[in-house]
């Protein structure tokens, strides 16, 4: 497509973009004048805050489900992403997917040196589901860039169920299939934001001679509290900034994630990077959706450690969620001519979100068809600019990351990506918050899940399995991590089913519900088919077994009657602590372990049990 024939939206989309125009002035202060002040907000880009947070509230009134399906269709990027996946064959091709193609084609992010060395080692932070890999996996491959690729990632580990499942991306269709180039820290939490989880990081990567590039994509839902997104998710920034600066090689890469750059800390946090790499560049992805305030800062060409050398006690000392109680600068070490070029730039992605806004309101209530016409023609146009300017090109299967994924070693898909599915409007849901437990259940707050409980097919999918000639336990690893509190995630359960459980048992330790286990039956749960499970158990049975079956003493009776041989462990369970980890408890694993080793004691000569 000649630039000539170029719609003027287009060009707008995606050419979202500022560099910092650096002086000699802007350096690190010394360590004396790091976290030791106060905060201290600057009246300009509050103001633009301010500004920006009054056009959201515009959005108040508006349902979720009917504003995303609007904003989806005004989208004009919005055929981007089903498009490469089709035409591309791009393997886990998301919208992140796109987004950090875009930037890979428009930023050198691979050092020469690397290149040159045929050696390229990188890290991604907070990297679930694994877009970014895969999409620099098919850069390297169509681009013919040949070199010894090395990487680790790092994401809230999906299959720690202490992980709140509505912060955490469940989606592990990569992490499944690539774990050991995963690490979760010495706690297998995964969590980043621990200085336990970067000395971990620093030994896991040792054996990595220089890390070229570094990325960012992390976040949290703020949809309860969406005008303070920016300073809900510094510290998550902070920590990922510092990681980066300890791991990465001198003439790196790094790109970053990051949302509204106003206030003090994301300021804070934009000069300690423009003092650590040589060039600095804010863009908005045109795939990135236009009305978000997402944005990626882009770095390139770290000058190495020893730029911090002084201030990295101090930096690491207040990793973590330590950011929140001092400034990482005082605004006196601020250059004037920094702080002007940061307004610059904080006012450039401010009118263009702005703008979107208002025009994406514009359009809620008034869209002609001619309209709807000229969205449907950008759209498609969006399309072919994008794939001439990324020259995407067809990959072929044999050259994905996992090109033969393993069955059903991955979560359950069902409840992949889900987060939040309420669809009320935001002044509805902040007077929701606002109500008592006993409130909510009585005015419908879990309604929208609960509609989604009944299944379908009863009992199906209610089996865990594995085969027997893989129960090696001369291949098994032992891993430690942090006890579980409570469960908070789990692969058998809707997020937002998890968290009404755990705050219905919450309540009932305070008192506000009774006896739960005296109160009927949920007409809407899985009644178990028990002829269903018999014949399942049934069906793996090989020759004379022995059956032991513990609390499902309906089953037991249908196999007795059946003179199938079978054992009943039952066992006194205690309704006074009530908890999802019940059968994690020690006193009650002695219990089952006791009751199992008599069973075994009482087994006729002969007979092997199931």
């Amino acid at each position: 497509m000649l630039k000539s024939d170029m719609p003027a939206e287009i060009e707008h989309l995606f050419s979202k973009q500022f560099q910092y125009r650096k002086t000699s002035e802007w350096r690190l202060p010394s360590a004396s004048d790091v976290f030791s002040s106060e905060h201290e907000e600057l009246s300009n880009f509050i103001s633009l805050k301010d500004s920006l947070n009054k056009t959201k509230n515009l959005l108040s009134d508006k349902k979720l489900d009917d504003w995303h399906r609007h904003t989806a269709f005004t989208n004009i990027a919005g055929r981007v992403v089903p498009e490469v996946r089709r035409s591309a064959n791009a393997e886990l091709c998301t919208q992140a997917w796109c987004k950090f193609h875009e930037i890979v084609w428009k930023y050198p992010l691979l050092p020469d040196n690397a290149l040159w060395n045929r050696e390229l080692n990188t890290i991604h932070l907070c990297e679930a589901p694994g877009a970014f890999i895969s999409s620099l996996n098919h850069y390297l491959k169509t681009q013919d860039v040949f070199c010894d690729w090395n990487w680790v990632a790092n994401t809230l580990n999906p299959y720690h169920e202490a992980n709140d499942g509505l912060v955490m991306i469940a989606d592990d269709r990569l992490i499944a299939n690539t774990l050991p180039w995963w690490y979760f820290g010495p706690d297998n939490t995964g969590d980043l934001m621990t200085i336990k989880y970067l000395d971990g990081l620093q030994q896991f990567i040792s054996n990595m001679s220089v890390v070229h590039l570094v990325t960012a994509d992390g976040s949290f839902d703020c949809q309860g509290d969406p005008g303070e997104q920016e300073s809900l998710v510094s510290p998550l920034h902070y920590c990922e900034v510092v990681t980066c600066l300890l791991t990465l090689g001198k003439g790196g890469s790094f790109v970053l994630k990051m949302f509204t750059l106003f206030q003090h800390s994301s300021i804070n946090l934009m000069y300690l990077l423009n003092c650590c790499f040589n060039e600095v560049h804010i863009i908005k992805p045109g795939t990135s959706k236009a009305g978000n305030s997402e944005v990626y800062v882009v770095c390139l060409d770290y000058f190495g450690k020893e730029v911090i050398q002084d201030i990295q006690p101090k930096l690491i000392h207040n990793f973590g969620t330590g950011i929140a109680k001092k400034s990482l600068f005082s605004q006196r070490c601020l250059p004037e001519s920094f702080l002007l070029c940061h307004l610059e730039c904080c006012t450039f992605f401010n009118k263009h979100q702005t703008e979107t806004i208002l025009e994406n309101l514009h359009l809620f209530s008034d869209m002609g068809e001619e309209q709807k016409k000229k969205l449907n023609t950008l759209r498609n146009v969006a399309v072919t600019y994008y794939r001439q300017m990324c020259d995407l090109r067809r990959i072929e299967r044999k050259h994905w990351l996992v090109k033969n994924p393993r069955a059903g070693c991955s979560l359950n898909p069902s409840w992949m990506g889900i987060r939040n599915r309420r669809t009320d409007t935001y002044n509805e849901r902040k007077q929701l918050e606002a109500l008592t437990w006993t409130e909510k259940v009585a005015q419908g707050f879990f309604n929208p899940w609960l509609k989604d409980h009944v299944q379908s097919n009863r009992s199906v999918g209610s089996f865990l399995e594995y085969p027997y000639c893989d129960l090696n336990p001369d291949n098994w690893c032992f891993l430690q991590g942090n006890p579980l509190p409570r469960i908070k995630s789990s692969p058998f359960c809707e997020n937002e089913l998890l968290k009404a459980l755990n705050e219905t048992i919450a309540e009932f330790f305070k008192g506000t519900v009774t006896n739960i286990l005296a109160l009927p039956p949920c007409s809407s749960c899985c009644v178990l088919d028990i002829e269903y499970f018999a014949s399942v158990v049934l069906s793996m049975m090989d020759g004379d077994q022995h059956i032991f079956i513990c609390g499902a003493h309906s089953l037991y009776t249908f196999l007795n009657e059946r003179q199938r041989s079978c054992s009943f462990l039952e066992m006194p369970m205690s309704h006074e602590n009530i908890s999802l980890l019940h059968d994690g408890e020690p006193v009650y694993e002695q219990q089952l372990i006791t009751l199992v080793v008599c069973a075994l004691q009482k087994l006729k000569k002969g007979f092997t049990s199931t």
